[in-house]
């Protein structure tokens, strides 16, 4: 907390110097109960469920003037027990700076935007936030940005580096497909409700060789090349997007992979109906020259293909892929609150070895959620993945026998604490 107290006081500090416009401090408390038996990954035989609360807890800092912004945020993400009572330190390290940009318009269509920040575009597929995840995605990058009459474009460029070393660069972080440089372009044309966008993204990693020891030998390079769309027609709503990665899966292995969506949604009455089909291309389980496997990098994964996180978020890399066939209805149950149900049904997009077919299994997802009151809002869920053998091959070999269920229940408390304008001399 004294952290978090001496950066409010520097934060108001600044905008007094700086005869600022306006200062927003900003609460985002979420504590989530999970019920886990089965969530992620197959439930293997002899275990017990897993059952947690985990909590995060940000302050959001902002600042604005005719030109200037300025933004931070900080955060805890912790579980409930996780710190021994009366300990001194958080055992865990979970305190931690989230975001921490200065954006500054040169014109009134140009601007520059350097610092720790979330990328997000379109439906979040390829570049998201992933709020779902407590501790949130962040990109430490410089971003040149244009925009006028509904056009918007985005330049991106980063180069990371895990030290302030003398000598040498390597660069060995490589959770979450983390990345040493990356360019990227995203440009946006609006019309109305339609809107049309292309995104052009280049990830450098860093390569090693063995020695003996692992020794920084160069980079290699992934691109992902693509658009997304919304049309709007009456009270139907088609999305869609399609993207291609060129480029290397590893230090060694060619790329050459797809992904393509298209999505219905319609509003009848209340109720909100939607149907869809994506296709991630995946590389056949006998041997192939090239990897045919797509991954949707920095997205916020969680979004799509089931709630129960089988695919994608953070796992099936270079796998077979997925062919998601899917249908959801959603409609209000009183005048705060609304409920949902989606109905996955999922295949390989590639061939399994041993003849296996390609049907994966099908996945119900039950989503309520209700305004409580003017900050605070309630979310709650039920999964249920009824499995296959082929979903026991591509997931490790775990049965598919034993129940996979998951369920959570949410709050999200997300008051503005200040609001101060400071008037100009």
């Amino acid at each position: 907390m004294k952290r978090i107290f001496t950066l409010v006081m520097l934060s108001l500090g600044l905008c007094t110097q700086l005869k600022a416009q306006e200062f927003t401090l900003d609460a985002d408390i979420r504590p989530r109960f999970e019920y886990r038996h089965g969530f992620g990954n197959l439930f293997p035989d002899e275990s017990k469920a897993a059952a947690f609360v985990t909590q995060r807890s940000r302050l959001n800092f902002a600042f604005k003037d005719e030109k200037l912004s300025l933004y931070f945020s900080v955060q805890d993400v912790s579980t409930w027990g996780d710190t021994q009572q009366l300990s001194a330190t958080d055992n865990n390290s979970s305190f931690s700076l989230f975001q921490a940009w200065i954006r500054y318009s040169f014109t009134e269509n140009w601007a520059l935007k350097l610092g720790r920040k979330t990328i997000s575009y379109d439906d979040q597929r390829i570049l998201g936030e992933v709020d779902w995840a407590m501790q949130g995605r962040f990109h430490d990058a410089a971003m040149i940005q244009y925009s006028k009459n509904k056009f918007k474009l985005d330049l991106a460029f980063a180069y990371n580096q895990e030290n302030q070393n003398l000598v040498n660069s390597a660069y060995t972080l490589t959770g979450a497909f983390s990345y040493k440089t990356m360019q990227m372009a995203h440009l946006t044309k609006n019309w109305n409700r339609a809107s049309f966008s292309f995104l052009f993204l280049n990830n450098g990693f860093q390569k090693f060789t063995n020695d003996p020891a692992p020794l920084p030998n160069g980079l290699y390079y992934r691109q992902t090349t693509g658009t997304y769309f919304t049309f709007p027609l009456s009270n139907l709503t088609f999305t869609g997007s399609a993207y291609l990665q060129t480029g290397m899966a590893n230090a060694t292995t060619d790329l050459n992979a797809y992904q393509y969506m298209l999505e219905a949604k319609y509003k009848a009455g209340k109720a909100t109906l939607t149907a869809g089909f994506e296709s991630l291309s995946g590389t056949d389980q006998v041997s192939e020259e090239k990897d045919k496997s797509f991954f949707p990098l920095y997205g916020t994964n969680h979004k799509f293909n089931g709630y129960m996180d089988y695919f994608y978020v953070g796992n099936f890399a270079n796998n077979v892929g997925l062919n998601d066939v899917y249908g959801k209805i959603a409609f209000p149950t009183g005048e705060k609150s609304t409920i949902g149900l989606n109905a996955h049904f999922f295949f390989a997009n590639a061939e399994l070895a041993d003849d296996l077919s390609k049907n994966l299994g099908t996945e119900l997802d039950l989503v309520y959620g209700k305004s409580i009151g003017k900050y605070i809002k309630l979310a709650a869920g039920y999964s249920q993945m009824i499995a296959t053998e082929s979903m026991s091959a591509v997931k490790g070999g775990t049965t598919s026998k034993n129940t996979n269920n998951w369920g959570w229940v949410q709050l999200i408390i997300n008051p503005r604490l200040i609001t101060y304008k400071f008037k100009e001399d």
